[in-house]
C-alpha cells in the first residue's frame, strides 16, 4: 500500500506527503479544532475515519465520546502504537477496526453514530474516500441531526482547479445538508 511511512516532530508523513496540519499550529491543536466542529457530548458514539496517529481520537475521548476508528495501514498502526497517543489503543471507549474504510463503513449499523470525523489522505492517495458512494455510506451510519466534519485541505488550489466544489457537491448528492466550508479547519461541516 504505502511505501514510506514515518513520523517527524509528531507529524505523520506517507510517501513524502504530510498527513496533519502543522504550519502555525500543531497536529494536536488542529485535531481539537476539527473535533470542536462536531459538538460532541459525553457518551456520543463517534466514527473516526483514518486513525493516523490518533490525534482526533484523543480529542474525541477528552470530550467523553465512545469512538470507533478505522485505519488501513499496518505501518501507520505500528507508528501509532509507538507514539504519545498509544494509550488510545487500550482505552475501553475505543474500538479500532484495522481495514479499508471504504469497505468497513458498509458493515457498520445504520443510524448508530452521533458524529463522523473524516480525515483521509489526499484525494490522489485515497480517492474512494471522497466519493459520493462513501459519503452516502457515512450518511447511512449517522443518526438524524448527526454531524460530519471532513478535513480536505485545499486540493487543487495551487493548480487552479476547484476540487473543493466537487467535494461539496458530492456531499450534497449524498443527502448531507448545511454543507459549509470551515476555513480555520480547512474542511467541510455537514449535517444529516
Amino acid at each position: 500500500m504505502y511505501e514510506h511511512v514515518v513520523v517527524k516532530d509528531g507529524v505523520l508523513w506517507i510517501d513524502g506527503i504530510h498527513m496533519q496540519r502543522f504550519h502555525n499550529t500543531t497536529p494536536a491543536k488542529n485535531a481539537e479544532l476539527m473535533v470542536q466542529q462536531l459538538g460532541i457530548k459525553r457518551g456520543d458514539n463517534v466514527l473516526d475515519v483514518c486513525t493516523g496517529l490518533g490525534y482526533t481520537v484523543a480529542a474525541e475521548l477528552t470530550l467523553g465520546a465512545k469512538v470507533t476508528t478505522i485505519e488501513q495501514s499496518d505501518k501507520v498502526l505500528q507508528l501509532l502504537n509507538e507514539s504519545a497517543n498509544n494509550s488510545i489503543l487500550q482505552n475501553e471507549n475505543v474500538k479500532l477496526i484495522a481495514g479499508d474504510a471504504f469497505q468497513e463503513v458498509k458493515k457498520l449499523p445504520p443510524k448508530y453514530f452521533n458524529a463522523v470525523l473524516l480525515d483521509p489522505p489526499r484525494f490522489s492517495m485515497a480517492g474512494q474516500l471522497y466519493s459520493e458512494e462513501f459519503y452516502s455510506d457515512l450518511h447511512r451510519v449517522l443518526k438524524s441531526n448527526g454531524k460530519l466534519f471532513h478535513y480536505t485541505g485545499k486540493p487543487g488550489m495551487r493548480t487552479g482547479k476547484n476540487l473543493m466544489k466537487g467535494i461539496k457537491n458530492r456531499l450534497q448528492e449524498a443527502r448531507f445538508h448545511n454543507v459549509q466550508w470551515i476555513e480555520p479547519c480547512l474542511g467541510f461541516k455537514a449535517i444529516v
